[in-house]
C-alpha cells in the first residue's frame, strides 16, 4: 500500500497518526469518492491494537499537556487556525472530493469555519471564568481542570468542520485527543494531523487513527484510560457507545441527527418561507439539523406548494465542484439505497411525490418533496439523511405544536410567522435544542448546541464545551485560616 495518495493535485498520507508518528495497519480499506464511484485509494484500516496504541499516546502527553500554560495552548490552537487558512483551497478540493458536499461551499464557508473553530475556542479559553462568591464568608472558586485523553468519533457529511468542532475545544481544554473519522470521508482528518504538527502541536496530543466503527470502536470507547468520548451519528451506534463506556462511568456528549419541522404559518413572508424550505436539500439532504417535516397552515398550504416547487425546479444538481451545482452527490451508493427505501415504503404506503422520488442514477438522488403521509409513517417518524422532505398541513397553533413535538427526535425546529408573540409562544412549546425563526442555520460557537430526547446527550459550545472537556471544580476557602510566617 502507497503511504501517500494523490487527491486534486493535494498529497494525503493513508496512514494513522499515532503519537507523531505515521503508522501503517497490515489492513487496508478502499475510499471512494461519491462524485464518480473511483477509488481514491487504499487507507490504513485500524483495529484494536492501533486502538490502544493512540489511547497509550494520548496519555503519556497528557500530563505535559494539561500543565502546558493556557496562552501557549491558545497560541499553538491559533497557529494550527493559520495552517488551516494557509490550506483552504487543498483543504476544499479534498474535502469535496471525498465526501461531496460542494465545492464552493467548502471555500467560503465550511474550511474557513475550521479556522474559526480553533481561533475561537482558543480565545474562549483564555477569558474562561466563573466570578468568586461566598457562602458565609468563605471564598468559592470554580475553575476548569483538564479531565484527561478524549476520544472523538465524528461523521462523513462535514468531516473536517465537525471534526474540529469537537477537535478545538478538547485541546483547549487541556486533554489529549483520539480522533477517529468516519471510514466513508477520512482524508481531511489525515491532513488536520500533519497541519497540526507543522503548527508545534507535541507529539501524542493529536492522534488519528482510521477504519470501521465496528473494528476498532470499542477498543476506543471502551479503554478505562479514556476520560471523555463526543460522538456525533446515529442512534443505534450512540447505544453501543453508551454501552461500551458504562464499564467505566466515561461522561458522553452525543449529537444523534433529528427530525426537525419547519412551521410555516399564515402571517409568514411566503417567500422568505420557502427559501427556507428550498435551503433544507443543502448537502444533498445530508445535515442534521435540516427541517425535513414541513408543517404549514392549511389556508397558505397550497400557495406554499407552488411556490416551493418553483423554487426547487431551478436548483442545479451535478459535480460538486462545479460552481453552479446546488445539489451534490449522496456520500455512498449504501446510503442511495437506504434513502430509495423509504421513498419507496412511504410511495407504497400511500404518499405522493410533489417532486422527485426516484433515484437519478448510482450517487445522484432527486430532490424529493412528499405529501399525503401521516402522522405516525415511517417518513415522517425516522431520519432519512437525504433530499427528501415532506408536507404536513395544520389548522391552529396548537396543532402545529403538536405536530411538530410528535417524534423521539428533539435537535432542532424551524419557526416562520410574521407575529412575535407567537414566535415567542410556540419556540416555548417546542422541544428541540435550537429553534430557528424566521432564518436557518445561524449558529454562533458560543451558543449550546445539542439535542433532546433521541437527539443527544448534553451540550457543547462556550463553556458548555469546557464544562463536558473538563472536570469542574470548586474550592472553598475558609477566612483567616491563615498562620502568621511573617
Amino acid at each position: 500500500m502507497p503511504d501517500n495518495i494523490v487527491v486534486g493535485g493535494v498529497s494525503v498520507d493513508t496512514r494513522h497518526w499515532i503519537g507523531g508518528e505515521r503508522v501503517a495497519s497490515d489492513d487496508t480499506f478502499a475510499d471512494v469518492s461519491p462524485i464518480d464511484g473511483s477509488v481514491l485509494g487504499e487507507m490504513a484500516r485500524g483495529g484494536p491494537a492501533e486502538a490502544v496504541a493512540a489511547v497509550a499516546a494520548a496519555k503519556a502527553a497528557f500530563p505535559a499537556w494539561a500543565a502546558t500554560s493556557r496562552a501557549e495552548r491558545a497560541r499553538i490552537l491559533h497557529a494550527i487556525a493559520d495552517g488551516v487558512e494557509k490550506r483552504i483551497e487543498e483543504l476544499s478540493i479534498v474535502e469535496t472530493t471525498d465526501n461531496g458536499a460542494l465545492l464552493r461551499s467548502h471555500r467560503r464557508g465550511v474550511i474557513p469555519r475550521v479556522a474559526h473553530n480553533f481561533r475561537f475556542f482558543a480565545d474562549w479559553l483564555l477569558k474562561l471564568e466563573h466570578e468568586d462568591f461566598e457562602t458565609r464568608g468563605h471564598r468559592n472558586h470554580v475553575s476548569w481542570d483538564p479531565a484527561g485523553p478524549s476520544v472523538l468519533i465524528t461523521p462523513w457529511n462535514a468531516p473536517l468542520m465537525l471534526a474540529t468542532w469537537k477537535v478545538a475545544p478538547a485541546l483547549a481544554a487541556g486533554n489529549t485527543v483520539v480522533l477517529k473519522p468516519a471510514e466513508w470521508s477520512p482524508l481531511t482528518a489525515s491532513l488536520l494531523a500533519d497541519i497540526a504538527a507543522e503548527a508545534g502541536l507535541p507529539a501524542g496530543v493529536l492522534n488519528v487513527v482510521q477504519g470501521y466503527g465496528s473494528e476498532i470502536g470499542d477498543a476506543l470507547t471502551s479503554h478505562p484510560d479514556v476520560r471523555r468520548i463526543s460522538f456525533t451519528g446515529s442512534v443505534p451506534t450512540a447505544k453501543r457507545i453508551a454501552e461500551s463506556a458504562a464499564g467505566n462511568l466515561t461522561p458522553l456528549s452525543l449529537e444523534l441527527g433529528g427530525k426537525s419541522p419547519l412551521l410555516v404559518f399564515a402571517d409568514a413572508d411566503l417567500d422568505l418561507a420557502v427559501d427556507l424550505a428550498v435551503e433544507q436539500y443543502d448537502n444533498a439532504g445530508q445535515v442534521c439539523l435540516a427541517a425535513t417535516r414541513f408543517l404549514v397552515e392549511e389556508s397558505v398550504a397550497e400557495e406554499f406548494t407552488r411556490r416551493f416547487v418553483e423554487k426547487a425546479a431551478t436548483l442545479t444538481q451535478g459535480d460538486p465542484r462545479d460552481e453552479t451545482t446546488d445539489i451534490g452527490p449522496n456520500i455512498h451508493p449504501r446510503q442511495l439505497e437506504k434513502i430509495d427505501a423509504f421513498v419507496q415504503r412511504a410511495l407504497a404506503a400511500g404518499a405522493r411525490a410533489v417532486i422527485g422520488g426516484h433515484r437519478k442514477d448510482t450517487q445522484y438522488y432527486a430532490p424529493t418533496l412528499l405529501t399525503d403521509v401521516a402522522q405516525d409513517s415511517e417518513i415522517v417518524q425516522e431520519e432519512v439523511f437525504g433530499p427528501v422532505l415532506t408536507l404536513q398541513t395544520f389548522s391552529t397553533e396548537e396543532e402545529a405544536v403538536r405536530l411538530a413535538n410528535d417524534t423521539r427526535f428533539g435537535l432542532a425546529a424551524t419557526l416562520a410567522t410574521g407575529d412575535a408573540e407567537r414566535a415567542e409562544r410556540v419556540t416555548e412549546q417546542l422541544v428541540a435544542g435550537t429553534v430557528w425563526v424566521n432564518c436557518f442555520f445561524v449558529r454562533d460557537l458560543q451558543a449550546p448546541f445539542g439535542g433532546s430526547r433521541h437527539s443527544g446527550v448534553g451540550r457543547e459550545g462556550g463553556t458548555w464545551s469546557f464544562d463536558f472537556y473538563c472536570d469542574v471544580k470548586n474550592t472553598v476557602t475558609a477566612p483567616n485560616g491563615w498562620k502568621n510566617h511573617g
